[in-house]
């Protein structure tokens, strides 16, 4: 059994994954015993060939290629990823990322001395090092009616601010997706990734399960990373169609049908009021009207 399994998602974005498999094997001590397991989720031909000749020529120690036969979204990928693993921890790691540090020594570090934490993330930078956010609060009726900034100012405790840097690790509510680090035993006794959440939102329905067993979200700084914000996600209105699909879903889920109309009729409002001057909105205001169905996500619309 492996110390960590890392495991990647590779969709049409041979060249990030191969610069993010370097910077693993590179600034990862040799004290670490991990795996690297990549889910290639139906890419096209050339890429998976990009990234299976990288593959098969690196001499990169327990390095696994997996190839999905369809695009099974950010949970599916990675639970299809992580059936093929053994390891005591797992590390869930976007493609379009570079570590800074020996961030999986620091983070496996931090749950080895600390059983509450569920789940940690690292310090994310950009491109050119500047900060990025690396917490969030929980999607809620709260943070989508009301907005963060209004959160951190009646509860900075349970919120504390998001555009801060912090030197020590901090408990947040949860930790993007980005970079996951967690015990396979807690990922296991919490059912994993929902996969009816195609894209967005995985890892907030992911923190709150683990909340609800007293596994908490961490931020560790001190394990430090780049990432290359979106870059392995194309913008478009279907990608806008899928965030809202995923937040209604996640609300009705969390929340109750209360929470759940709470956020689609402000959403409603939102969007009704901005289709008058922009007409591109219109979609995205009728897709709410029709409640926002899972039967129009994009993973029902590829079979």
């Amino acid at each position: 059994m492996f110390d960590i399994a890392i495991i990647l998602i590779n969709y049409n974005s041979s060249e990030l994954s191969i610069d993010c498999i370097n910077s693993i094997y590179e600034k990862t001590s040799n004290e670490i015993n991990f795996q690297v397991i990549i889910t290639d989720n139906c890419s096209e031909n050339k890429d998976f060939e990009n990234l299976k000749s990288f593959c098969d020529n690196s001499n990169l120690p327990n390095l696994k290629l997996l190839k999905n036969n369809i695009n099974a979204g950010f949970g599916g990928g990675n639970m299809y990823g992580f059936k093929h693993s053994n390891a005591k921890y797992l590390a869930f790691v976007n493609n379009d990322t570079l570590f800074l540090n020996d961030c999986l020594a620091i983070l496996k570090n931090e749950l080895d001395n600390n059983l509450s934490i569920g789940i940690a993330g690292a310090q994310a930078y950009k491109e050119d090092n500047k900060f990025l956010i690396s917490l969030d609060h929980f999607a809620s009726p709260a943070r989508e009616i009301f907005g963060r900034s209004f959160l951190e100012l009646i509860n900075p405790k349970k919120y504390p601010k998001r555009k801060k840097k912090y030197n020590s690790p901090i408990e947040v509510n949860f930790v993007p997706g980005s970079f996951m680090f967690i015990r396979v035993d807690d990922f296991v006794k919490v059912g994993g990734f929902d996969q009816q959440i195609f894209l967005y939102y995985e890892e907030t329905d992911l923190c709150l399960r683990l909340a609800k067993m007293n596994k908490f979200a961490y931020l560790i700084p001190e394990a430090e990373f780049i990432h290359f914000h979106g870059a392995s996600t194309e913008k478009s209105l279907a990608i806008k169609k899928e965030l809202k699909i995923s937040l209604l879903y996640l609300m009705k889920k969390h929340y109750g049908n209360f929470g759940y109309q709470s956020v689609r009729w402000f959403l409603l409002v939102k969007y009704g009021l901005s289709s008058l001057i922009k007409a591109k909105n219109r979609p995205l205001f009728s897709l709410i009207w029709r409640g926002a169905p899972m039967s129009e996500s994009l993973q029902y619309k590829q079979k």
